[in-house]
């Protein structure tokens, strides 16, 4: 056993872990931040992405006694979330017998330019593999501001999705990119590309 601490999305989280503890254990486990994916455990799905130090790493692939004192950063941490009630209209809550629980949730305003695109080009199906996409176009777009449909798509192409046929993914990826470059993003984005993509 070994003492470990990280900063995970700005607060300090230490335990003593069994060495071979996994980065991925220790978000999901010790830090109980489940948003960070367990979808392969060999590095080749990349949905487990998280920030080590500000470098993108699949945390599946790194021991958690590796990153000692180092600042992680994970899905979790791109947008502020607080607890809020959830309210579900159900013959219960309507008869006054149900009580909302509250669940840790954020708004649509707080969203990180990457979610919202996500958000707004429907580039999520099941939503597995969107939480390492959106951490590692986040990165990417960071320091590729201007970036083509393929530029994403090898930025991408070390993350599997197998729902969305990626073509909505990487709209949301071009979105976010002029947004994040300070231009007017639609409303209403229309999906599928003009560019023979």
């Amino acid at each position: 056993m070994q003492k470990v601490c990280l900063t995970v999305n700005g607060r300090e989280v230490s335990a003593e872990i069994d060495e071979r503890t996994l980065l991925l254990e220790f978000v999901r486990d010790v830090a109980g931040l489940t948003g960070t994916h367990n979808g392969c455990l060999e590095a080749r799905c990349g949905c487990c992405v998280v920030e080590v130090d500000g470098d993108v790493v699949k945390s599946c692939n790194v021991l958690a006694v590796q990153v000692d004192g180092a600042e992680i950063t994970t899905i979790e941490g791109l947008a502020p979330q607080r607890l809020a009630p959830v309210d579900q209209i159900t013959t219960q809550s309507l008869a006054g017998v149900y009580r909302p629980v509250e669940a840790v949730r954020g708004t649509p305003e707080d969203l990180h330019p990457v979610q919202a695109a996500f958000h707004r080009c429907h580039a999520v199906q099941c939503g597995f593999c969107t939480p390492g996409m959106v951490m590692v176009l986040k990165d990417y777009l960071e320091e590729n501001p201007e970036p083509t449909r393929d530029d994403v798509r090898r930025a991408i192409a070390g993350n599997l999705c197998r729902c969305t046929g990626y073509q909505h993914i990487v709209d949301a990826a071009m979105e976010a990119a002029a947004e994040m470059r300070g231009e007017r993003v639609p409303d209403r984005p229309t999906h599928g590309s003009t560019d023979g993509a």
